[in-house]
């Protein structure tokens, strides 16, 4: 047991030193990713910018999607995704909107079923419009600030007003990267994206409201020690658990990166960042830490921790 340990169960890390490296850092790449976002925007997908969308069904016992992508991908027609579902038969392709108007979206539609030809049965042909396109757009913007205000009302009853407003800046911290590393990387942004994102910050804010909630059984237990040294207590109290769920998730991400394919590439690389690279760290380095600073164990300073009061 003792090999797969992969953290001792008694660390005395000082993570709140490297809080005034911390914030500096954070702030200075969510300016980046600000910056970023306006400067190159995000490669919205499909179902942002509007294009085509066809089911069909394959003659065969089971559709070869390798085969049916390469295909496709051959005519010129810009990004194509399939993606199959209900039976092993069923295939459903998304194309992305041809300049040109209505003529050029038909055009596009036949060059499809020419290179298809009769191995397939076309069940549903749609155009997707920058409407529908938008309102998508809307809807999942609408949904990230619900998530974030419902977390913030939550939190506020289950912990203290400090506690959502540093978990609120935490969740916040990570979108903003997370749509900055989107931006640079330019993977596609459609709705897998907008999963990916509220993903991000469920982990994120699991992980936190576990240190949370530790945090505060100690403010309970012990009374004259400083707030960095509780906090130092609490993190490395939680940090074996933060650690193993960090490896588990990471190791099933990367399985699904290198193996999952095209269609789950966006969602898989905007988790990979969101939960390896950012939301461990969030919790940790700035949601722990910004409780200092937002008056949590006010007074707490002043004081010296006695033999008999020690974590």
């Amino acid at each position: 047991m003792k090999l797969l340990r992969i953290v001792p169960d008694e660390t005395k890390f000082d993570f709140m030193r490297f809080r005034r490296i911390s914030f500096p850092i954070s702030a200075l790449l969510s300016i980046l990713a600000i910056s970023l976002y306006f400067y190159h925007g995000l490669n919205f997908g499909i179902d942002f910018k509007g294009g085509l969308l066809m089911e069909v069904q394959s003659k065969a016992p089971q559709a070869d999607l390798a085969k049916m992508r390469t295909t496709l991908n051959g005519l010129g027609l810009g990004d194509i995704q399939l993606q199959q579902f209900g039976s092993p038969r069923e295939v459903l392709i998304r194309i992305a909107e041809q300049p040109g108007g209505d003529a050029a979206q038909q055009a596009a539609v036949a060059k499809v079923r020419g290179a298809l030809g009769d191995q397939v049965e076309y069940r549903r042909v749609e155009v997707v419009g920058p409407r529908v396109s938008g309102e998508l757009l809307s809807y999942g913007i609408i949904g990230l600030m619900s998530a974030i205000l419902c977390i913030l009302v939550y939190l506020w009853f289950r912990f203290e007003w400090q506690f959502a407003l540093g978990a609120m800046i935490a969740n916040v911290h990570d979108l903003v990267l997370t749509i900055g590393f989107m931006s640079v990387t330019q993977v596609d942004f459609d709705l897998t994206s907008i999963a990916a994102l509220l993903t991000i910050l469920g982990y994120s804010l699991n992980d936190t409201v576990v240190i949370y909630d530790r945090i505060r059984e100690m403010l309970r237990r012990y009374k004259k020690i400083p707030m960095p040294d509780l906090l130092n207590a609490s993190v490395n109290q939680t940090l074996s658990r933060s650690v193993i769920t960090h490896v588990t998730v990471s190791l099933a991400l990367l399985a699904l990166l290198l193996f999952g394919g095209q269609p789950i590439h966006s969602f898989t690389a905007t988790m990979m960042f969101g939960v390896v690279l950012v939301g461990t760290y969030t919790s940790v380095f700035i949601a722990s830490p910004i409780l200092i600073y937002l008056g949590v164990g006010t007074g707490r300073d002043s004081l010296t921790a006695s033999d008999d009061d020690k974590p």
